[in-house]
């Protein structure tokens, strides 16, 4: 059905038709328009799920870990402070391999505070194990959202799914949104370690250091197999649906010089950029990262590159453009914009290209 809606309602209409078991809520702007609209389906009979109302984000999170561990799908969302919030839960889990989905308005984190968009409250969790996709359209929120059900449940896979949209530069804008009927594209969950009552275990337990490694290392495998669960989900969304996505989403790179790596929102602007170079003679391409855990390979070979990041790591720089120059053997200038919603044209992403410095860090609107 083609109708017209904002991210977070994108997100909520993708919840409904993936008929999660178990949504648990707390409110946080700008995330919360998709608990409220997943409320009302919900109320109205259009979901069948447990709409569970709760105190904090911490145990928002909680209540997901105990839904999913009886082997029942669960979704929850939020934002900001509420995702860090949430972090000794994300760790947990990982560790104990639920494949929850959460979609995160990403919000910069105070003080001072400030409710627009940046993606470090996402990046400063990178770490936790969970899968992260950032989608740049009102379309992709649907869709990428969808995917992460069947993603985090694959058996190879067994982790959550951490859904990220820009706050207000996405959540809260308005854009057309073909919705489908999923029908068995999304199987029934299998956990093969679901609580059952009829055979008593042990769950969450001191683990030794002869044994610890172990789990670790079996998350780091899952981790791993996920890339090729993401591209095989991935192409079998655009054979049933029409809408075809890769780990990146490229644009005039095949002959590209200059490549611009960013993403979210400001991933789209990019290619408007690249449209106003290109015709101003300048051999250049964007690159927007749709998939940071796992990271995905960039073909990046014999090309410069300008890294945006709408984020930063204190006293070493942008998370984004440090982690290609850490796999990849390029001449990188790193840009920090949009922090807090900082406006970003597609004229000053051009700036960017044509003043390069390959080697350096430059913060927009900053003289340093």
């Amino acid at each position: 059905m083609l109708t017209i809606a904002t991210g977070n309602k994108a997100v909520a209409d993708a919840v409904k038709d993936a008929v999660p078991a178990v949504v648990a809520a707390y409110p946080i702007t700008p995330q919360t328009e998709i608990v409220e609209q997943i409320a009302n389906y919900v109320a109205s009979g259009q979901l069948a799920s447990k709409y569970i109302p709760v105190e904090s984000e911490h145990s928002a999170m909680a209540a997901c870990i105990g839904a999913s561990a009886t082997g029942v799908r669960a979704f929850t969302a939020t934002s900001s402070h509420g995702l860090v919030y949430m972090c000794e839960m994300l760790h947990w889990a990982v560790g104990a391999r639920l494949p929850i989905v959460m979609a995160n308005a990403n919000r910069a984190l105070g003080p001072g505070w400030n409710i627009w968009a940046e993606h470090t409250d996402s990046l400063s969790m990178r770490d936790t194990g969970w899968l992260q996709v950032y989608v740049g359209s009102v379309q992709e929120a649907y869709d990428a959202t969808l995917m992460a059900f069947r993603i985090a449940e694959h058996a190879d896979v067994l982790l959550p799914v951490m859904v990220n949209l820009d706050g207000f530069a996405l959540t809260h804008i308005t854009q057309s949104l073909e919705t489908v009927d999923p029908g068995d594209f999304i199987p029934p969950m299998k956990l093969p370690h679901a609580i059952d009552t009829g055979r008593p275990a042990g769950y969450g337990t001191l683990t030794a250091p002869g044994d610890y490694y172990r789990f670790r290392w079996d998350i780091e495998r899952s981790m791993r197999n996920a890339a090729s669960v993401i591209e095989a989900t991935q192409d079998e969304f655009g054979k049933r649906f029409g809408r075809t996505y890769g780990m990146t989403e490229e644009y005039r790179c095949a002959d590209a010089e200059v490549v611009v790596v960013a993403m979210g929102t400001l991933g789209k602007e990019v290619e408007i950029a690249v449209d106003i170079l290109r015709g101003q003679g300048v051999k250049a391409g964007s690159m927007r990262l749709r998939w940071f855990r796992p990271f995905p390979d960039l073909d990046l070979a014999g090309k410069e590159v300008v890294v945006i990041d709408r984020d930063y790591s204190f006293g070493f720089g942008g998370i984004v453009a440090h982690a290609i120059a850490s796999k990849y053997d390029v001449p990188i200038f790193s840009v920090i914009a949009g922090l807090g919603g900082q406006e970003v044209t597609y004229d000053d992403i051009a700036g960017f290209v044509r003043d390069r410095r390959p080697g350096d860090e430059y913060w927009f609107g900053v003289d340093a």
